[in-house]
């Protein structure tokens, strides 16, 4: 099977490098598509059309993946006739991978992503992140509100205006203080120079520890200042989550093989320097509060994205109808409670008011 899996993709990479392997389900090859973005870059993503009378569903994924994160919900709403767009974002996968920090604002590829849904002529989307997807999806709202009809947010919650305004280190010692330990201190050695070499060099360490099956290890392991440095430079390993099959790791690891760190590390630069706060000054105030149905998955196995903290910030930010789950799971929820996150979300879905 793994050898399979990976025969297809190095021959689908011949090809297209870093784009889909030509016969991975559950995705429709005949259904990708490349599209040059307004300010000059190329969008390679998934499109398949919504049934008559079916509202189209956008997920955006976050750090370190493509679409393949969302093979398990392609194959849930895809085959209930629902539309999918599916971009891979900025720095990953097919699409392009700019090496300079500031072509990563949100306000940017929040553009990028409307470019995609104007080439599609879409309105009334449904928007679904995860991770830093789910900031995208904040910022999408903030920016493009009449596109979208509803927002869900899985892991990662919403990112005000404001949330970028402190310094990083003060939220290093702020999370210190409160919590014990800095939940975002990996954000340094992710935006160091050299990360990048680093990760590649010690791929299965790395993945170890990003998908690991004791989700507690991140406290010390991960999370804080200096602890992915260490873990992943010592070629550390740890048992990986079962919730992510053998042949499935193979394929992730040579997407990332493939296209490097140096690119997809630029989220994490964007918040450790002034660059996103800077971006975020333009989001117009009016737009700042949520203001249509909002879903939230919280994963009360995260100790980056406390689910607590994260529930109360969503609450304080939204006006409109709030539905939350709070799932037995690390950061991974669309891949470790899948079809738990799939029914909620189908749920949440047929109960919106979404004109098509």
């Amino acid at each position: 099977m793994l050898s399979r899996f990976l025969a297809a993709f190095s021959l689908a990479a011949a090809s297209l490098a870093t784009s889909l392997p030509a016969d991975l389900p559950p995705f429709n090859p005949s259904l990708f598509k490349d599209l040059n973005v307004t300010r000059g870059l190329v969008y390679h993503y998934y499109a398949s059309p919504a049934e008559t009378g079916k509202p189209t569903i956008v997920f955006l994924h976050g750090f370190p993946s493509t679409s393949y994160d969302w093979r398990h919900q392609v194959s849930f709403f895809q085959d209930k006739g629902y539309g999918l767009i599916i971009p891979d974002m900025l720095g990953y996968g097919g699409t392009a991978k700019p090496l300079e920090p500031e072509a990563y604002a949100s306000s940017l590829i929040s553009k990028d992503i409307i470019d995609i849904l104007d080439a599609e002529g879409l309105q009334q989307s449904i928007l679904v992140g995860h991770d830093w997807g789910s900031k995208v999806v904040g910022r999408l709202a903030n920016y493009f509100p009449e596109y979208f009809s509803s927002y869900a947010f899985l892991a990662v919650g919403y990112f005000s205006p404001n949330s970028f305004e402190v310094p990083y280190p003060e939220k290093n010692n702020a999370s210190r203080a409160v919590l014990g330990y800095e939940n975002i201190g990996y954000w340094d050695f992710f935006s160091s120079e050299g990360a990048d070499q680093i990760i590649l060099n010690n791929l299965d360490s790395f993945f170890d520890i990003f998908f690991p099956q004791e989700t507690v290890l991140t406290i010390k392991d991960f999370a804080p200042l200096g602890a992915i440095g260490d873990f992943v430079s010592n070629g550390r390993r740890t048992t990986p989550g079962d919730f992510v099959a053998p042949e499935e790791r193979a394929i992730q690891m040579e997407f990332l093989r493939q296209g490097g760190f140096a690119a997809p590390l630029n989220w994490y630069k964007i918040v450790t320097t002034s660059i996103e706060g800077d971006d975020d000054q333009g989001i117009p105030s009016e737009n700042a509060i949520l203001k249509k149905p909002v879903f939230f998955g919280a994963a009360l196995r995260d100790y980056v994205g406390i689910a607590a903290i994260l529930i109360a910030s969503i609450l304080r930010n939204s006006n409109d109808t709030l539905t939350i789950h709070q799932y037995d799971s690390g950061h991974w929820v669309q891949l470790e409670v899948k079809d738990k996150v799939n029914s909620d979300l189908l749920q949440w879905i047929e109960g919106l008011e979404v004109d098509v």
